[in-house]
């Protein structure tokens, strides 16, 4: 705030006014004048003006200055009070501030990811040197962890499963001619996790590793091709199409395959996904009454490929 200063002139103050030459004249020559003029009488100088005694409490410009001390420091609160709101809603998190909620879109709190550790001198699958695209790492680390509020299944905790745990997500009719192929295929493992979650959508995620890329990716394939032609469907299911849900995940060197029942179905519904990344082929299925829902069916698919990615 710029200081002002007041300025106050006192009454009378400036040069006095002198007499004209007459009245500076001397006695003498008044006098002498003739008796028909009119002799002047000298007027006296004004005196000057005392200066008036302040009175009592402050002056107007003090009054001026005190009313502008006090709306500076009410102005100055005042953008304190609105600088101390501003930081708190900033360090707030968004869904704490009342109107900035955002509702919940149905995502469920899986774990924070973490990749496996690797044995000395072993690359990524996808890494310079891996020409093979071979997962080092343990095939059981690489499995999804369950969401939160999830009841796992006991016989899919995330361990080792046999060839059968996975054509159970295959119609009877179909297991025994899958089974060979896999079998002439020299599948190595089969690791699995399954939980049923509270709205009462089913997940199962089977891990295969082949003995190599070629055999995974042609698995992965004729698999597609089955779907394709009507067979190889999940259990209940009559007829499927390509689900377009996971065409946004993103992640490097690996392409989403998924599918849905077509509706009408029956009292529940499936979806399901292949996930092909080097040897190792991901075989996600969901199945839930009413309706597999998009956001959690989605979700799980992006996580399991950047894991195994």
């Amino acid at each position: 705030m710029s200081e002002q200063t007041v300025t106050v002139t006192e009454p009378g103050a400036g040069p006095v006014p002198q007499g004209s030459a007459e009245e500076q004249r001397p006695v003498d020559a008044v006098a002498e004048a003739p008796a028909s003029v009119p002799v002047p009488v000298p007027v006296p100088a004004p005196a000057p003006v005392p200066a008036p005694v302040p009175a009592s409490g402050p002056t107007k410009a003090r009054r001026v200055l005190w009313g502008v001390v006090r709306w500076t420091a009410a102005v100055l609160v005042c953008g304190g009070v609105g600088a101390g709101a501003a930081m708190g809603i900033t360090a707030m998190e968004r869904t704490d501030v009342p109107g900035l909620a955002t509702e919940a879109d149905g995502r469920w709190d899986y774990p924070e990811l973490a990749l496996p550790a690797l044995p000395d001198g072993s690359p990524r699958p996808f890494t310079d040197g891996n020409d093979g695209e071979v997962h080092h790492a343990d095939l059981r680390k690489l499995l999804l962890a369950a969401p939160a509020g999830a009841k796992v299944d006991p016989k899919l905790n995330g361990g080792w499963v046999g060839l059968d745990s996975y054509l159970e997500v295959l119609v009877e009719k179909d297991r025994p001619d899958v089974k060979a192929y896999l079998t002439e295929s020299a599948l190595r493992h089969v690791a699995a996790r399954g939980w049923t979650m509270p709205d009462g959508t089913t997940t199962r995620i089977h891990l295969l590793r082949f003995s190599s890329v070629a055999f995974s990716e042609a698995y992965k394939d004729e698999a597609a091709r089955a779907v394709y032609r009507g067979e190889r469907l999940p259990p209940g299911v009559e007829s499927a199409a390509l689900d377009p849900s996971t065409r946004d995940v993103d992640v490097p060197n690996i392409t989403p395959y998924a599918y849905q029942e077509e509706e009408p179905y029956g009292s529940e519904q499936t979806r399901w996904s292949y996930i092909q990344a080097g040897d190792t082929l991901a075989v996600i299925t969901q199945t839930r009454e009413g309706g597999v829902l998009t956001v959690p069916f989605q979700q799980t698919v992006a996580l399991q490929a950047q894991l195994l990615g």
